[in-house]
């Protein structure tokens, strides 16, 4: 007997009115079976409100501390809004630190470019990251001052962003800001909210750690369930990490409760990971018996080069990652615009990144005794020289050239090379490209 499409669509609410703590609308589904879909993936933005800053003395200190492209990040977000659209995509996807410190202005200026971007046709999803809700540190900038700002909770972060996933969720966790949409039938999205915010004002400072929680936990596995019975795959997107990515980016970088999360999503057959926090472009694997999961950290949107991930499912062959920058130069083109930073974006971000590596570098090395103050500057050019080279275009390394330059030479002979050498040794595709195929 042929089943009527109302008749479908009300069995369709009822299981998931069914589920614990879901919200009292349902998501509607914009893709239907069988059909391509392109996901871009774009993570710790770190937006600051252009109202917020002089771009004074105290600005220019903050924002030369770590490499984040700050000063240009309004732009950044408008020509990466510029590829969106040219490039069609379906979905976009922000997996947490959305601003810079969790300033107010800066989520709602923030938010006003994703609302254009949902104009242009593409539906957009966000959860927040540890930088982003109940952060004592939102500041602005005014001459050689920073002055307190307001900061969000966790209900102001959910009304700010309600047309970027909380609408539309079909299911809601009671316990955090997590949420399950269906922008298609064949992929839903199980966007976790892994920030540790509710007691930041106690310490006067912004949690870096993350977790999902025994009762978000319990809710996963209805989500799983729900999601088996309509025969869509899910893909979890979190800000932090689900897998250590490295020897020295895992402690507060990989979600405490990692062992029990990873047997989790084993249960529920959950093969990909969306995640960012630790600023580089890099793919983990876990595997136990016949199951595989990947971590896909995706590198953050404000930092050099400017890279999003691209993600296409196909019913045919699975889904397909791969990275690309943002066109900056493009952009600036199109818009007249005739600051000569932006429209040589791609040299002046590279160097403004080595710049920021360099001086975070050369005091570790000006702290050695045994190193003299010329030794340390050549560790410290080298040292920038590789990391920048490693994260944005790996076939511009003259391996050679580097590791018999000077700088290299002292930083063997300081015990300073072995990750740089990893770096050197990498093109750096398997951390830029990934294929899952349909089972």
């Amino acid at each position: 007997m042929r089943i009527s499409k109302r008749l479908t669509a009300l069995i369709f609410v009822l299981l998931v009115l069914s589920l614990a703590g879901c919200s009292s609308s349902t998501s509607a589904v914009k893709i239907k079976s069988s059909k391509d879909i392109t996901f871009f993936v774009a993570t710790d933005v770190h937006y600051l409100a252009e109202s917020l800053t002089d771009k004074g003395e105290a600005y220019q200190k903050f924002i030369s501390s770590d490499g984040r492209q700050l000063n240009y990040i309004s732009e950044i977000v408008d020509a990466f809004s510029n590829d969106i659209k040219k490039k069609k995509a379906d979905v976009l996807i922000v997996s947490g630190d959305l601003t810079t410190n969790g300033e107010k202005k800066s989520h709602l200026e923030f938010a006003k470019k994703l609302k254009k971007i949902e104009e242009g046709g593409t539906s957009v999803f966000v959860i927040p990251g540890n930088h982003d809700i109940m952060n004592p540190f939102a500041r602005g900038f005014k001459d050689s001052n920073q002055y307190v700002v307001d900061y969000i909770n966790e209900k102001n972060f959910e009304k700010i962003y309600k047309d970027f996933g909380y609408n539309e969720a079909i299911s809601r966790d009671t316990n955090t800001l997590s949420y399950l949409a269906s922008p298609s039938e064949d992929v839903w999205l199980l966007m976790l909210d892994t920030a540790q915010y509710k007691d930041n004002l106690e310490k006067n400072r912004p949690g870096l750690d993350g977790e999902i929680n025994p009762g978000t936990l319990e809710w996963i596995k209805k989500c799983s369930d729900l999601a088996k019975k309509n025969n869509a795959q899910i893909i979890a997107v979190m800000h932090h990490n689900l897998i250590d990515h490295s020897e020295s980016i895992k402690e507060g970088f990989t979600i405490n409760n990692s062992t029990a999360v990873l047997q989790l999503f084993k249960n529920c057959g959950i093969k990909l990971v969306l995640s960012g926090h630790t600023h580089q472009q890099d793919i983990k694997s876990y595997s136990k018996d016949k199951y595989k999961v990947y971590d896909v950290v995706t590198s953050a949107l404000v930092v050099y080069p400017q890279k999003y991930g691209v993600l296409k499912y196909s019913p045919k062959d699975g889904f397909d990652y791969s990275t690309s920058s943002v066109d900056v130069e493009g952009w600036a083109k199109e818009h007249a615009v005739k600051d000569e930073n932006l429209n040589n974006f791609k040299v002046y971000s590279e160097e403004y990144y080595k710049a920021a590596l360099y001086h975070n570098t050369i005091n570790r090395f000006l702290m050695d005794d045994s190193a003299t103050s010329d030794e340390a500057k050549l560790m410290a050019e080298t040292s920038a020289l590789i990391r920048t080279k490693y994260l944005g275009d790996t076939s511009m390394f003259d391996k050679q050239v580097i590791m018999n330059s000077q700088g290299y030479k002292l930083l063997t002979e300081f015990g300073a090379q072995k990750n740089l050498t990893r770096m050197l040794n990498s093109d750096n595709t398997g951390n830029n490209r990934l294929q899952i195929p349909v089972p």
